[in-house]
């Protein structure tokens, strides 16, 4: 039906609807599905591993610090929170945690500044930066082991080239590693040396990083080499600062190979870290549920670090 004007007049019916993709939304979950899958079975087996070996022994670990057991085979079954309550009232525990956080104060502070200072010293431009950088690096490559047992040869009162330098200018060295006042100095000394390379390679990566044109503004307008350190490269390396500083920290905090090494926890237990502490009690003293216990609070006190960094990096990052 047309109007007077010739145009067709509504019918007052709709159009018919389009046809459906359906048949194309389906491949397109079916592709989506079979891809899915094929993920799924390629994280298999790091899952599967993951799940073993970590998530298993966590939780197994967790419960055993509510039990008894024993080493020696004995379980005397559920004990509630008394594992807790004793690791909480055990002055050995509060002791070792001392010991750990002492070391830790003393090997955090020298492992980012004088990382700092390395890698600023091969950045700006020193004669064969391949030799100090494999040079700073090297000892880092370097097993537990390898440089424990060096750093003992090193300490030695009577062979040692520490002592025998010393020797040269009259003076009498001390027995590093068996003088209550040296031992926990000469660990820190040997870990800054055995460790520094990863913090070193951090910043110089970061120093690389900062833009030419910071400096080259710097200089236009009279800045000397000191005010550029200060106004450009310590504000532009504070995100590097912090996580080199709460890595350090972690690392620090979980000290167990060179002391084990070296000193084993003496003299005296002057410097027994809580890890090897608790490895004395679950390996030695057979109480693998009050180890547990006793792991499980360290861990929390781990856990409210990274807290503590999650929280200043989001601040930052806000701020930013």
């Amino acid at each position: 039906m047309t109007t007077a004007d010739g145009l067709a007049a509504p019918s007052g019916r709709r159009a018919a609807p389009a046809p459906t993709t359906t048949p194309v939304r389906e491949g397109r979950r079916a592709r989506r599905r079979a891809d899915n899958l094929r993920g799924w079975l390629y994280c298999a087996p790091f899952l599967i591993a993951f799940g073993l070996f970590l998530i298993w022994p966590t939780l197994y670990g967790f419960w055993m610090s509510f039990t008894g057991t024993s080493l020696a085979g004995t379980n005397t079954g559920f004990v509630g929170l008394d594992n807790w309550v004793e690791a909480l009232g055990d002055a050995n525990v509060w002791t070792s945690l001392g010991n750990t956080v002492w070391f830790t104060v003393l090997s955090s502070i020298p492992l980012v500044v004088i990382a700092l200072v390395l890698a600023v010293l091969v950045n700006i431009g020193l004669p064969g930066q391949w030799f100090w950088r494999l040079a700073f690096f090297m000892p880092f490559l370097m097993a537990s082991t390898v440089a424990s047992k060096f750093w003992n040869w090193m300490y030695n009162p009577q062979l040692g080239l520490i002592n025998t330098f010393l020797g040269w200018f009259g003076i009498t060295g001390p027995t590093w590693l068996q003088d209550p006042n040296t031992a926990m100095i000469a660990v820190v000394i040997m870990t800054v040396w055995w460790t520094i390379g990863f913090n070193f390679l951090l910043y110089l990566a970061a120093l690389q990083n900062i833009p030419e044109t910071l400096y080259e503004a710097a200089s236009l307008d009279g800045a000397g080499a000191w005010r550029k350190f200060r106004s450009i490269t310590l504000p532009q390396l504070a995100p590097t600062t912090v996580l080199v500083l709460v890595l350090q920290i972690l690392a620090s905090l979980k000290i167990f190979d060179q002391i084990y090494q070296m000193t084993g926890g003496g003299p005296g237990g002057t410097t027994r870290p809580v890890l090897l502490y608790i490895y004395e009690v679950g390996f030695t003293g057979y109480r693998l549920g009050y180890a547990s216990a006793i792991s499980y609070i360290f861990f929390f006190l781990i856990i409210i670090i990274s807290i503590v960094y999650m929280v200043i990096g989001a601040r930052r990052s806000v701020k930013a």
